[in-house]
């Protein structure tokens, strides 16, 4: 798969891992007063107003596309409601070492009838949900306590036992409820030039034609008198609230608008409390800034509003405030903050209010009151179960639909038990459906869009499984066991030529073009080597046709003392040097590749000499243990202060290049580790590490060096998430992040880790985590089956069969290389 990006710059970006926070604004202290200029509030505020300090590579004006994105969306976090209920699955209960409740919820799933079966688990305690999916062997059973082990929850006060009451179906879906609601209710607050006070804005009995075309923008106006769908708090019977709003559904979410020149207006009241008891209770309001003059500048602040909502959107000249507190959230607002297309602005918009209110529900104050909720709820379900603690549960071993020990009898009851659980699941769905408050996907929308990630093949008839690869120009070096490596053409006109034969065991390898070098590591155990070759060189023997290189004829390529080398790594900022480091057992070797010296004419020496000669063996660094992960980091000199990042036993530590200290970077707090990927990325130049492992993927803040000592403490910008299943790798694809899991696909924002999106790929395995160019080998039965161009067809394919992912069909037996394209997919 094919991570592609639209331009060169954005291709670097991606390749050395560049990302900023600027996008998403800065932190400011704004300041309000009246007309005599006194201070009546103060406060600090990100503020989003579209600049920016990089160079335009376009036209101004015109709107370069941000990818505008649904953070979170419930279709995808919603599981119990979408996977557990109406259909047969397991509930237990029991209490942690701490005596706190806990529930845990299991079902067998099939992943939207794509044949791919897997256990789905929710855990519900008082801090919160976690969701996990765990593979499914017919040959293995999963044990209650395997599951809580994954869940990082290995001691126990009470031992959890399993709930045989349907009615629990309810309570479970309350608790989940409690994520946030799936509709929105929104402030829309119209103001006039020079109003400095909240009183002033709520005053106002009608607004201008240009804030009635914004109104139209929004949604539809509907009348109140007996509306039916979502209505927001606003009164449906007697008028009390107005006679109409504006209304919307989008993607799957049913919008409420109160507009405050709708609300009821009082002119004995001149603080309009009626208005206030609705707009000031939203969590985000659009203040719309009518001006006379169009080159008047806005003179809103957020300050001016007294009210305990924590986000506005001030419409003139657009700008995004938010309280400080708030986490990032995207869609960043374009530069400039010119939108040309109402559809495209309205998508914005509507995304950026719905992806605000959820951000602003993760802040302290939101978080804790969620926290308090839910802990309560779940000590009263768990004293309401525990005269049935005994009498109507079970204390099961592992996860089976009827008790295989068990006599006829018995299973005809456990049959019936769950014929009712079902029935009594169904209805309950039912009902939330009618009543509005079920999360529903983009296809039962009927909304038909693109997405910056697009599959498609990249080579049909590949007959070899692959180990690794890597592009090279618009081509791809893929190494197999049982070829040996091959340079298959993107054009699939040519057939695959092999570049080495299957003597030379490639493990792993990367094309570094702008070196003119691949570096590969070939072969197992003690005979493992690292080698380097010259791009230009395996070139003209392909042009020339020569013989196919063996490992016999690759001695001199090996790089001197790497022999035993199990693992390398390179730095991702290799523009003025190039850095490797070889770990062989718990050793590691730095190696630098000296700058190509200039001949007489003050030109580069010609690319006669052998690469090897380019290398010098800086120096030896020792560890405790062996490492299962490494990467490199940058310092902000490159004198000294050069980082590696190393993952065993239970941490990551950094080491210092130049004298070989380690440092604590991370320890694992579980009883199990699985080690996934260490990744340097650079924010603003800055150095940080997203560290992932087991379920986790955590960003840390690495500052520079204070002399020898790396500055390793908390940071505002620090955050982790947790994946929904296992990944096997990570992949960086800015503004993306990716898990490649055995069956799937999740995207994430590097941002804030955020999901974005989930895509069903069964028996998926990455080969290519290097660069831009990704390649996924699949099942041979099992690949997705479409095209860039032909995305709009399949979409509407899709929304008739009612499934929200993509349907896989049967394919002759070959291994394929398919590509994902992400980015904008009209400059690809």
């Amino acid at each position: 798969m094919r991570l592609c990006c639209s331009s060169a710059s954005e291709d670097l970006g991606c390749r050395r891992g560049d990302f900023s926070r600027k996008h998403y604004g800065s932190v400011e202290l704004l300041i309000s007063s009246d007309a005599d200029g006194a201070i009546q509030r103060a406060g600090r505020f990100r503020v989003e107003n579209g600049s920016s300090d990089e160079p335009m590579d376009y036209t101004p004006g015109i709107w370069r596309r941000t990818d505008v994105h649904l953070e979170n969306p419930e279709y995808h976090t919603r599981w119990f409601f979408k996977y557990f209920l109406g259909k047969v699955h397991q509930n237990y209960v029991g209490t942690d070492a701490e005596k706190n409740p806990f529930y845990l919820s299991v079902v067998l799933s099939d992943q939207n009838n794509q044949r791919v079966p897997q256990y789905r688990a929710i855990l519900w305690r008082k801090t919160g949900t976690l969701k996990i999916s765990l593979p499914y062997s017919p040959t293995k059973t999963l044990s209650v306590k395997s599951i809580l082990s994954a869940m990082n929850l290995d001691r126990f006060e009470k031992g959890p036992r399993e709930i045989l009451n349907p009615e629990i179906q309810k309570d479970l879906l309350v608790l989940e409820e409690q994520e946030g609601s799936v509709n929105f209710k929104f402030g829309v607050l119209y103001a006039k030039d020079g109003q400095l006070t909240d009183d002033e804005m709520f005053s106002n009995e009608t607004g201008s034609e240009s804030f009635d075309k914004f109104l139209n923008l929004l949604g539809d106006t509907i009348s109140l008198q007996g509306w039916a769908g979502y209505r927001g708090g606003l009164d449906t019977k007697n008028d009390t609230t107005g006679m109409n709003s504006i209304y919307t559904v989008y993607q799957g979410h049913e919008l409420m608008f109160h507009v405050s020149t709708m609300l009821p207006y009082s002119k004995e009241n001149k603080q309009q409390v009626e208005r206030k008891r609705h707009i000031g209770n939203d969590i985000v309001t659009i203040v719309f800034q009518f001006q006379e003059e169009e080159d008047a500048s806005p003179s809103f602040k957020p300050s001016m509003i007294r009210s305990h909502f924590t986000r506005e959107i001030s419409l003139t000249l657009l700008k995004i405030f938010s309280e400080e507190s708030v986490p990032l959230f995207g869609p960043p607002l374009p530069s400039p903050p010119v939108f040309t297309d109402h559809q495209e602005f309205r998508d914005f918009l509507l995304v950026k209010l719905i992806n605000g209110e959820k951000a602003t529900l993760e802040t302290p104050t939101f978080a804790q009151k969620r926290q308090r909720t839910l802990d309560m709820l779940i000590r009263s379900l768990y004293q309401d179960l525990i005269p049935d603690l005994h009498k109507n549960m079970l204390n099961r071993r592992s996860f089976s639909d009827v008790l295989p020990e068990s006599p006829k009898s018995a299973r005809k009851k456990e049959e019936a038990r769950q014929a009712e659980f079902v029935r009594i699941g169904q209805a309950l769905k039912l009902k939330t459906i009618v009543r509005g408050d079920a999360p529903t996907s983009l296809v039962t929308t009927g909304l038909c869009r693109k997405e910056p990630w697009e599959s498609q093949s990249f080579c049909s008839t590949f007959s070899y499984e692959t180990v690794c690869a890597d592009s090279w120009g618009q081509s791809l070096l893929v190494a197999t066991e049982a070829a040996g490596v091959m340079m298959i053409d993107d054009t699939q006109v040519l057939p695959p030529v092999q570049v080495f034969d299957k003597t030379m065991v490639v493990k792993q390898m990367h094309v570094l073009e702008p070196q003119d070098l691949l570096i590969i590591r070939a072969d197992k155990g003690k005979d493992a080597r690292l080698y380097v070759f010259r791009l230009s060189m395996l070139k003209r023997g392909l042009e020339e046709r020569q013989l196919v290189r063996t490992k016999c004829d690759s001695r001199e390529n090996k790089l001197e003392k790497t022999k035993g080398c199990h693992l390398y790594s390179i730095n991702t900022h290799h523009g003025l040097e190039l850095r490797i480091v070889a770990a062989i057992r718990n050793k590691l070797l730095l190696i630098t590749r000296k700058q190509p010296r200039p001949d007489g004419m003050g030109t580069l020496a010609a690319a006669t000499d052998s690469p090897v000669d380019q290398f010098q063996y800086i120096r030896e660094i020792c560890l405790c243990e062996t490492p299962v992960v490494m990467a490199l980091v940058d310092g902000p000199t490159g004198e000294n202060d050069n980082m590696i990042c190393v993952a065993y036993k239970h941490q990551f530590d950094l080491i210092n290049e130049s004298t070989g200290d380690a440092y604590r970077l991370h320890h694992v707090d579980a009883n199990r580790v699985n080690f996934v990927a260490a990744i340097d990325v650079y924010e603003d130049g800055e150095a940080g590490l997203l560290l992932c492992y087991n379920y986790i993927c955590s960003y840390k803040k690495v500052c520079p060096f204070n002399g020898s000592t790396p500055m390793i403490q908390s940071n505002a910008s620090d955050f982790h998430f947790s994946w929904n299943q296992m990944p096997n790798a990570i992949v960086c694809a800015f503004p993306y992040i990716l898990a490649f899991t055995t069956d799937s696909i999740e995207i994430r924002l590097v941002v804030n880790g955020n999901l974005v999106y989930t895509a069903v790929v069964p028996e998926l395995q990455l080969t290519c985590p290097i660069m831009v160019m990704i390649v996924m080998k699949m099942c041979a039965q099992l690949c997705i089956f479409f095209h860039v161009h032909s995305v709009a067809s399949l979409l509407v394919e899709l929304s008739s069969t009612g499934l929200d992912t993509l349907l896989l069909p049967e394919l002759p037996e070959f291994f394929g290389a398919w590509i994902l394209q992400v980015g904008n997919v009209g400059q690809c």
